[in-house]
Order: structure tokens, then sequence, then C-alpha cells
């Protein structure tokens, strides 16, 4: 492993940031959307994200949306992974791809929710996010792509059962966030108080807090017995009465 100086590559991290911003300003919902003459800003919620597009456009366009949106979150942190994962931090044993790609990541979130091509009023993060996760735990143990499908699916059949889109994709970004701290914990358990430790606990409470208030309007509707109900029985139900037609 090759020692990383932040005082000689603090850049590295400038430009990613700057790059991953903007990759996450990037919102697929608006696009596909308008490729269907619409603009899923004036229909049902008004938010470009992936719930919204599965209730106005069907399961089919909703599912096709969260692989992009997730895709848009898992590459960035895939790369930074490979391009960091042969170095640590000078002094320490920390891995710099632990830290830089929840960096990166962080950084996709913000432009998808604050996206400056949009006057700030973008989606709420969570296919970019759980697809941020995915990658994440996946590019160091290949098996724990399994386990990240086994998470969304859970994710999935518990949408179907209450549906409460918002509560479960915030739990589906709550447990993956507790396997990844777990992880970082057993791997660093000799250094826990180490600065680049604590950094990598940060970028995960980050995105969680990202994700958790862009969605404070819906637990608030939640609570009230007001928020939007995804029924994916609904949804498959719609999509076969239009097949037997």
């Amino acid at each position: 492993m090759k020692d990383f100086y932040i005082s000689e590559m603090w850049w590295a991290f400038v430009v990613a940031a700057v790059l991953c911003y903007f990759i996450g300003c990037f919102n697929f919902a608006v696009l596909i959307s308008r490729l269907k003459k619409n603009d899923i800003r004036t229909i049902g919620s008004g938010n470009p994200g992936t719930m919204n597009m599965m209730r106005s456009f069907g399961l089919k366009v909703g599912i096709f949306n969260f692989v992009c949106d997730a895709l848009k979150g898992g590459v960035p942190v895939l790369i930074a992974y490979f391009v960091f994962r042969g170095y640590v931090f000078a002094g320490t044993d920390i891995c710099v791809a632990d830290f830089a790609r929840y960096f990166c990541g962080v950084f996709v979130v913000i432009g998808h929710i604050f996206p400056v091509t949009m006057k700030f009023k973008g989606g709420k993060g969570i296919a970019s996010t759980l697809g941020l996760f995915w990658f994440s735990l996946a590019c160091e143990t290949w098996w724990f792509i399994f386990i990240g499908l086994g998470i969304l699916l859970l994710v999935l059949v518990y949408i179907a059962l209450s549906e409460w889109g918002s509560m479960g994709s915030l739990l589906g970004v709550s447990i993956f966030s507790v396997w990844q701290a777990a992880t970082f914990y057993l791997r660093y358990s000799a250094n826990i108080s180490q600065g680049w430790v604590i950094a990598c606990f940060m970028m995960l409470v980050a995105i969680n807090l990202l994700t958790w208030i862009a969605h404070h309007k819906n637990l608030y509707k939640l609570l009230g017995g007001e928020e939007h109900r995804t029924s994916i029985k609904r949804m498959i139900g719609k999509k076969l009465h239009k097949k037997e037609n």
C-alpha cells in the first residue's frame, strides 16, 4: 500500500467533489418524463424521483428510473474505490478508498437533492443512496451483491405490504448504513478514535441526514395519515388490465 499525503493530494478530493456533485445534478426522472411528453415535477407529488415516477407512469418505468439513479450513485463510488484502493492515509493503516467512496457518494446525493440545474429543487436521493451503498459494499466482497439484493427485496416487500414508500426506502438506507458501519468498526476497531476512521463514520451519518431531512415532509404526512401511498399491487393490476385489453 502506498502512502497518501492529503497535504499534497487535497485537490483530488476537490475535483471528485465537483464532478460527483454535477453527476448528482443529472435527473433521470425529469429526462424520462420529458421523453413521455410530460414533466414529473407537475404530476402526483411533484417529486422528480423513483416513487413518483412509479405512481405516475407505472411499475416498469419506476424500476427503470430506480436502476438509472442507483447507477448514478453507484458508479462514482466504484470508480473512487478502484482509484484509491492502493493507498492508505500517510502515517495510518486507514484505506483511502474507505473514505473516498463515501465522500464521493455524499456529493452525488447532494447534487441529486440540491441540483443547481433545477434551482436546487431535486429528488430525495433514495435510489442513488441505495445504489451507492450497494456498490460500495460489493466492490470489496463480490458476494455482498446478493446480500444487498436481499435488502432491496425486503424493502420492496415492506413497501408492497405497507404501501409506505418513503418509510420503506428510509429503512433500506438505514439497514445499509448499519451494515457498512459494522464493517468499518470491525476493520478499524484498534484505531476507532483515529481521525480518518471518524471521518468515514461521519460520511455515513451525512448520507443518512441528507436522505432523512429530504423526506421530512413525507414523515410529517405519514404521521398525519396524509402520505401518498405506493400500491405495487395496484400497479401490477393496471399493467395486467392493459394487457388484457
